[in-house]
């Protein structure tokens, strides 16, 4: 792709691996159309500028459908090369100590608005016959998560839509590949309340090098990419053990109390 007179569309950019993604994309010369859900996008816009390239960016609530028909209006008919699906929340505790209109805003978020914003950007991707999709997945989605039990549920979900859609688009022209990290240092623990967690308080991976594995194996079109060693490994072990195991494995990484001290 001769990226430099291509347009990428990021959400979830205005930190994390959302906003490195999108770093990922200005060095390569796309153009930006970079959302979330928080006023820190625009300071994440005039970074990117600096980079040369044109950002413009929607402060949205991509967890509602209308939030997306925003982003999408601000892309004012311009056809979208790439898409990084990256917008997310977590959220940790119990599952009957949650209240739930945060459960449903983890589910909004990651499935809702990221299938109808897949959707619709696919459907003219289609129409071209071109276009790449990066679908931000996780490890969480090979394991029960217990004390993250929605989160991981979500992530599962994910992992597995990017393959079935990557089979019916096989041929097309578009490519859909998922990112698929480990724990990574953002502010995704500390706005999911897990701080006091063992996940949330070791050592992570970084936001950078994740994104740039990333982005890498979506302009190869590659199908999945895990990220880092440690990962690799736990996401190969996840496959053969039982599920029971899992979930009393990831208990003693996210259940409250078990912070590093």
């Amino acid at each position: 792709m001769p990226a430099n007179r291509y347009f990428a569309m990021v959400t979830g950019a205005s930190t994390g691996i959302g906003l490195e993604l999108a770093r990922c994309c200005a060095r390569a010369g796309f153009d930006l159309l970079i959302a979330a859900d928080e006023p820190a996008i625009e300071a994440a816009a005039d970074e990117l500028r600096k980079l040369g390239v044109t950002v413009d960016s929607v402060h949205a609530d991509l967890a509602t459908l209308e939030g997306v028909d925003q982003l999408c209006a601000a892309s004012r008919g311009r056809p979208v090369d790439a898409l990084l699906a990256n917008a997310g929340v977590g959220l940790g505790r119990a599952f009957l100590d949650q209240e739930f209109n945060r459960i449903r805003r983890v589910v909004d978020t990651n499935i809702t608005g990221t299938l109808y914003l897949i959707h619709r950007i696919g459907s003219g991707m289609r129409q071209r016959n071109s276009g790449r999709i990066l679908i931000t997945g996780s490890i969480a989605g090979f394991m029960p998560g217990s004390f993250q039990a929605v989160y991981n549920g979500t992530k599962a979900f994910l992992d597995s839509f990017s393959f079935a859609i990557r089979e019916e688009l096989r041929g097309s022209g578009i490519t859909v590949t998922c990112l698929m990290p480990g724990a990574t240092e953002t502010e995704f623990f500390r706005r999911a309340d897990m701080m006091d967690t063992y996940v949330g308080t070791a050592k992570k991976d970084d936001a950078a090098e994740v994104a740039r594995a990333g982005f890498e194996a979506m302009i190869s079109g590659e199908g999945d990419v895990v990220t880092g060693l440690k990962n690799k490994i736990q996401s190969a072990v996840a496959n053969v053990t039982p599920a029971a195991v899992l979930a009393r494995q990831h208990r003693r990484m996210a259940e409250p109390g078990t912070a590093r001290s």
